[in-house]
């Protein structure tokens, strides 16, 4: 799985993408919401990990989801 860290304008916030291996689109959220129903990606019990991540991301640069 892959995430990409994606920079709003004026009033669109800050967004997350999350994708597959052959990088499709599996969930796209903001960036400053808390995260819920991670169980649908396979990331049940691993959202303060996910939110330490996302902290560290830099915006538009593609890398590997390993948590």
């Amino acid at each position: 799985m892959y995430i990409i860290k994606v920079k709003g304008k004026a009033k669109i916030p800050d967004y997350i993408q999350l994708r597959d291996e052959n990088f499709v689109l599996i969930a796209y959220f903001r960036a400053d919401r808390p995260l819920k129903n991670m169980d649908r990606y396979g990331l049940a019990n691993k959202e303060e990990q996910l939110a330490a991540v996302i902290q560290e991301l830099e915006f538009g640069k593609l890398q590997k989801l390993e948590i």
